[in-house]
């Protein structure tokens, strides 16, 4: 399933996307996944500050800086990392990308 910019679930590309890295890259901060979603930082962050809101992601602190990953806690976690995987299967570059980091 392709991920496209009219249409997102989990309601705008910007937080679809910072999921599906998140998936990729386990724990990252939010200047790293601008980078590499290729996006605005003051977007991703405004999309992780939602996305954490919703409880779907947990932030944090280490230092200044502020790591995000999945939440362990969410409710329907292994569903929703097997439906970010399936998202992921068509997302050959942002798997690229991500590799590139790693």
């Amino acid at each position: 399933m392709k991920v496209i910019t009219t249409s997102s679930p989990f309601g705008s590309c910007t937080r679809t996307r910072g999921l599906l890295a998140l998936r990729l890259l386990a724990e990252t901060y939010a200047r790293e996944l601008a980078r590499l979603l290729e996006s605005s930082l003051s977007g991703v962050q405004k999309a992780l500050q939602s996305l954490e809101r919703d409880g779907l992601v947990a932030g944090r602190a280490a230092g200044r800086t502020r790591l995000y990953r999945l939440n362990p806690r969410a409710p329907a976690r292994q569903e929703l990392e097997r439906y970010l995987e399936r998202l992921l299967e068509s997302e050959a570059g942002l798997r690229a990308r991500a590799a590139d980091l790693r």
